[in-house]
């Protein structure tokens, strides 16, 4: 049994499946159409999805919105417009809520910047991932570096002022040189945020299968270290493993996510995380995976996939796998409020954790140490082996 005092937060996450291309790296639900978009049909969709979900979140104000992809800069502004018009008649949406929507750099996307930015959309999140055209390339992307340049030049003249751009390292090619030059172009463009990690070969990805030749655990090291630096002199401060901010300019979407607050999902393959404070329970749930299949169950309970509630075992593994991303941790009293658990039921793994320098305990705080960031599965794996009942 849990005792949870008060809810969490919550956020509204919303799916768009459609890409141009499928990406060789990308292990997200992402499909190319066949033929035009629906648009109109998915927007109703979303809207009938998020009615069938109302009775799990009665009476919760809503903070922030993230609308992701796939490439939802794919949709017209009409269609965004549409849609977050619909939310607003559904939601009690906070005021100041940080309403986000990816972007690719192509020029019909750059296009649309501005009447998103008029139809309510606040922060707009770019994919750039390189800013060299060889790199951009073998990613299989289907901008180049102008383009990727004269969207977020597009983007500050839309009024964006809240502004991410997403770049990777550690590319097929890539050399620590070429690393910094696309970090020192994207500092050049001023973005609020820059979202920047390391390409990863996830399964179920082209290039799972057909691995390319990357950089060496050393080589993305250094680049890893020199990076950090780059951000941190440019004044962007790391606050979670990939992500550095201007003073005042953290996502809070994600941060919500990292303090394990509650998030609804609608679209296809939408996940959501929902507290429930009459049944003293945490709710797992998915959406139908396949667009089609997506648009044909909308706003009925068929479109529920999957729907589970995390046993006591899981709370504590997934509030770290979390909390610990965050370079400053959480309030230690965050644990208790957000799993409905005393802390104590983790003292084994956190005090195994200290013990190994991974991790700084305090009354107050939780935080992984320099060097439990720096080797974050171990850390995890602590917490994992504690979930299967592992000494």
């Amino acid at each position: 049994m849990i005792h949870l005092s008060q809810l969490p937060p919550l956020a509204l996450y919303v799916h768009f499946p459609w890409c141009e291309r499928k990406c060789p790296y990308c292990d997200f639900n992402s499909h190319q159409p066949h033929g035009a978009v629906p648009e109109a049909a998915y927007v109703d969709a979303l809207l009938a999805d998020l009615g069938q979900d109302l009775p799990r979140m009665w009476g919760r104000a809503v903070q922030s919105v993230f609308i992701g992809g796939g490439t939802p800069s794919l949709l017209s502004a009409e269609a965004v417009d549409r849609l977050l018009s619909g939310l607003r008649a559904l939601l009690a949406l906070s005021p100041l809520a940080e309403i986000t929507l990816e972007a690719n750099p192509g020029s019909a996307e750059r296009a649309r910047f501005a009447e998103y930015r008029a139809a309510g959309i606040n922060r707009l999140s770019i994919g750039v991932q390189s800013f060299h055209d060889e790199s951009l390339q073998r990613l299989g992307r289907i901008h180049d570096r102008r383009a990727a340049i004269a969207a977020a030049e597009a983007a500050h003249a839309a009024g964006f002022d809240n502004l991410n751009l997403d770049l990777m390292f550690a590319l097929p090619g890539q050399t620590p040189a070429m690393a910094s030059e696309d970090l020192a172009t994207a500092i050049d463009l001023a973005p609020a945020h820059l979202s920047w990690y390391q390409l990863t070969l996830e399964p179920n990805t082209a290039f799972h299968a057909a691995p390319p030749v990357l950089p060496d655990d050393d080589q993305a090291w250094l680049m890893q270290q020199a990076g950090q630096a780059q951000l941190a002199a440019a004044g962007y401060a790391r606050y979670e493993i990939s992500a550095y901010a201007r003073e005042g300019r953290r996502c809070a979407h994600n941060l919500n996510y990292w303090r394990f607050g509650d998030y609804l999902g609608i679209g296809a393959g939408a996940h959501a995380k929902l507290s429930d404070g009459a049944q003293q329970r945490i709710t797992r749930l998915a959406k139908r995976r396949g667009p089609q299949d997506y648009l044909d169950t909308a706003g009925t309970p068929a479109c529920v996939q999957s729907e589970r509630t995390l046993r006591r075992d899981e709370l504590g593994l997934e509030f770290m796998m979390n909390a610990l991303r965050l370079t400053e941790g959480v309030e230690a009293g965050l644990f208790a409020a957000h799993t409905g658990l005393p802390l104590a039921t983790l003292e084994a793994p956190l005090r195994e954790a200290e013990s190994r320098g991974l991790l700084h305990w305090t009354v107050d705080r939780l935080r992984a140490s320099e060097r439990g960031l720096q080797y974050l599965d171990d850390l995890l794996g602590l917490f994992v082996a504690a979930a299967e009942g592992h000494p």
